[in-house]
């Protein structure tokens, strides 16, 4: 991966390019962004960086096989810690070395996708992915080792915040006593969500969104778009290069999400007053409920976009609205007078509060059904 390949976070590339020329290279290291602002992919060219010895801030320049060896993914001194799952094939204690193949391929063919399409990829079905104990102790042993080539190891822990308690606290034993010329990499979208203790032994970059102007030079370069499409497809991407890929793509899955979203609230005006549309409410919250745990947390996630763009239509910041619609008969504009200052707080606490017990493996149908219910208070709220 070239540094240059990356788009956007240049403070960061220079960071990191300038600690590995000069030998300051902290043993442990927090990368923290969005879905889409290109975490990973700055962590592969910087471990590539350090273990094929690259200077001038590129990873060209170093050793010819080592660089040859990281377009495979298969440079022995690299490895990866992620989230995984059961499946046909691994019935029972998964672990990141079980699911590697999978795993190169989904680099390689977009080291920008994020947690969902890695779940995708794995048919993870109704399961939530975490990162166990198990992967924890494999990552001792694959340290405790020599180095390939006689440098630096790496270690690349994606999604880091999906580790349960037990991994935490063994990975937080090899933070505090590091194998020599060892890199750990964690990378992470919410670092609030790991324990604390892993956040003081970390050095902390915090990345951002990818600006729209390199998203949309980006997709001209590669997808031969216009730039007045390219351009609109950036704006609506939100800093969320993956989002941008998906948007250009058949499969673009926030398709049905809204139309989920539309008949939700379309059924919640109705339910005022009326009790028969409570019905249509329960019927929802059973199609809603029939989706794996992660579709429905992602779907939530999407609900609460929604809200917020019809928030900032209706107080006038037009050029922050990215949604458009295409449900018929519906309007942003039309829907957005609904949402205001009195239920905004309200409506994303208890969205938020739904998400957290889906992830906590409540019963879906009458999580969501309780949110329904209380979706049709809020949004006649003045």
């Amino acid at each position: 991966m070239l540094f240059s390949e990356i788009l956007g976070q240049e403070h960061i590339k220079s960071h990191l390019t300038k600690s590995a020329d000069s030998g300051r290279i902290p043993h442990a290291q927090l990368f923290v962004g969005p879905e889409g602002s290109g975490t990973l992919a700055m962590a592969l060219a910087y471990s590539q960086y350090v273990l094929c010895k690259n200077n001038n801030s590129e990873n060209n320049s170093g050793n010819e096989a080592c660089n040859l060896k990281f377009a495979h993914l298969s440079h022995p001194d690299l490895h990866f810690i992620y989230p995984t799952v059961t499946t046909e094939e691994v019935k029972k204690h998964p672990k990141s070395i079980d699911f590697i193949k999978d795993w190169r391929e989904f680099i390689l063919t977009n080291p920008y996708a994020g947690l969902f399409d890695w779940y995708q990829k794995l048919d993870a079905k109704n399961k939530q992915g975490e990162i166990r104990v198990d992967d924890a102790q494999e990552t001792l042993k694959a340290l405790s080792l020599k180095s390939y080539e006689g440098g630096y190891k790496v270690m690349i822990v994606w999604m880091a915040e999906k580790m349960n308690i037990a991994a935490s606290n063994k990975l937080l034993k090899i933070l505090e006593e590091p194998p020599e010329k060892t890199l750990f990499i964690l990378i992470a979208e919410d670092e609030e969500d790991l324990i604390q203790t892993i956040r003081s032994r970390c050095q902390v970059l915090h990345f951002i969104g990818v600006p729209e102007n390199e998203i949309a030079k980006k997709l001209i370069e590669t997808k031969n778009l216009e730039p007045r499409e390219a351009q609109k497809v950036a704006h609506q991407s939100q800093g969320n290069f993956n989002k941008a890929l998906k948007l250009l793509s058949d499969a673009n899955e926030d398709e049905p999400f809204e139309k989920w979203f539309v008949l939700w609230v379309r059924a919640a005006f109705k339910a005022k007053g009326n009790a028969a549309a409570i019905h249509d409410l329960i019927s929802w919250s059973e199609t809603i409920a029939g989706l794996g745990r992660e579709p429905q947390k992602k779907f939530l996630n999407y609900c609460m976009e929604m809200f917020r763009q019809a928030l900032l239509l209706n107080y006038q910041a037009t050029s922050l609205v990215y949604m458009e619609p295409k449900i018929e008969k519906f309007k942003l504009e039309n829907f957005s007078p609904f949402v205001n200052g009195a239920n905004i707080g309200d409506i994303y606490h208890e969205i938020s509060e739904a998400i957290y017990h889906i992830e906590r493996n409540g019963n879906a149908k009458l999580i969501l059904t309780d949110l329904s219910i209380k979706l049709t208070r809020l949004i006649h709220k003045k």
